[in-house]
């Protein structure tokens, strides 16, 4: 994490809009402590000029790295496949262009489910088929649903479909993630959990 700045905050991404080493300007700052009056901080709060997007950033003082960050900056977990991490991370990265971030995030969303052997049929299809087979909840598939994921309409350049809007991709994007994290970090985690579980105690 970068240290907490007086002036501005120095982000890879904003964590609003996605955009690439954004101008995030410090508005005000404020100092805290807890009821006993210990455990001292500084916060910052930072401005995204092109999308105005607040972050919050805590420190113990100025000058030192960052401990608390409110949007926390997303990442994609290394548990994913590699060819699904990528297009996910894509996607994120890409969500102030809507059109390209759908298509990106349903692409990530087509390399999960391959890598789970679901590889026939429509997107949708493979969906309803993991959830028949309890690789993901009914209630996943169900979001999958409502989420704009299938992106012909734009492919096939159909001039009476409307065009993803920003909304469209943060939902695209935040499904994605969703099922990044139900089908390949949460049981990486728990093997890790019963590994570590199983290890003789000193």
């Amino acid at each position: 994490m970068p240290t907490l700045n007086q002036s501005h905050l120095e982000l890879e991404r904003c964590p609003h809009c996605s955009t690439d080493k954004p101008t995030l300007n410090l508005r005000t700052n404020v100092q805290t402590v807890n009821h006993l009056n210990q455990y001292q901080r500084q916060w910052g709060v930072y401005a995204c000029v092109r999308c105005g997007g607040v972050i919050l950033a805590g420190a113990a003082s100025f000058g030192v790295e960052i401990a608390e960050c409110y949007p926390p900056p997303q990442t994609v977990d290394s548990s994913i496949p590699d060819r699904a991490r990528a297009y996910l991370r894509q996607a994120i990265d890409t969500q102030h262009a809507p059109a390209g971030s759908v298509k990106l995030a349903a692409s990530a969303v087509d390399a999960m489910l391959k890598a789970k052997n679901f590889t026939t049929g429509s997107l949708y299809a493979r969906i309803d088929e993991a959830a028949k087979k309890h690789v993901i909840t009914p209630e996943m598939a169900q979001w999958a649903h409502d989420v704009r994921l299938d992106a012909n309409d734009q492919r096939h350049a159909d001039d009476s479909a409307p065009l993803p809007t920003t909304d469209d991709a943060r939902r695209a994007v935040d499904f994605a993630a969703a099922l990044g994290q139900f089908m390949f970090v949460l049981p990486a985690r728990v093997q890790r959990g019963l590994s570590q579980a199983s290890k003789p105690q000193p």
